[in-house]
């Protein structure tokens, strides 16, 4: 029997090994290529062409969920399992709206993993059930494409003017997308509306 091919993106050496570790005694499962990076990833599952993904949320370079959508594009053969910390609904939804076919929180059973390898390689979508439930019950997120790239962009204390430069808008325009993401999270300031957004994974 062949084995599946695993590819494992996970910015912790330590956590990255232990999995790897862990799918070693799988005698279906081969871990292929290990990245630490989410800008790795692509170039990575090129390479070496895995069955199913496994890439985290939190990476430098780029997202896993940004990195899901890019190597969804480029290899539409790889499943994607979105594994996190992170058990926010919001990330469920980009996560899907990213090509993922599973997602696992971390502190899963350790056999949910490799079920879930077997069973999103078989075409079937693995989402843990209390993620899935708290994402149908919180809805979708309220806010743009554009008001989240506004949001987003003012994460380190960012002044109008520097959000306007980085993202081409006019200060005015700015103002409005912040006021809009305000009144949508139901904050008092935008420092609270990136908190909220955060938290529920809207960004």
């Amino acid at each position: 029997m062949t084995p599946i091919r695993v590819l494992l993106a996970e910015d912790q050496e330590m956590i990255r090994e232990a999995l790897a570790a862990l799918l070693s005694f799988e005698d279906d499962i081969e871990v292929v290529a290990q990245v630490g990076r989410g800008d790795e990833v692509t170039a990575a599952a090129l390479a070496s062409k895995p069955d199913v993904a496994l890439l985290d949320i939190e990476m430098p370079g780029m997202d896993g969920l940004t990195a899901a959508a890019a190597l969804s594009q480029a290899s539409p053969g790889t499943k994607i399992v979105i594994l996190t910390t992170f058990g926010r609904p919001g990330y469920l939804r980009r996560a899907m709206e990213a090509g993922a076919s599973g997602f696992v929180v971390k502190d899963s059973p350790a056999d949910r993993l490799a079920r879930t390898i077997r069973q999103v390689l078989s075409g079937q979508r693995v989402i843990d059930p209390e993620l899935a439930a708290a994402a149908l019950s919180e809805g979708a997120s309220p806010l743009t494409p554009r008001e989240r790239d506004v949001l987003a962009a003012s994460q380190d204390g960012a002044t109008i003017a520097e959000i306007a430069a980085a993202l081409y808008l006019s200060e005015g325009t700015v103002r409005n997308y912040l006021s809009a993401c305000i009144q949508k999270t139901g904050a008092r300031n935008r420092t609270e509306a990136l908190r909220v957004a955060e938290e529920r994974g809207w960004l």
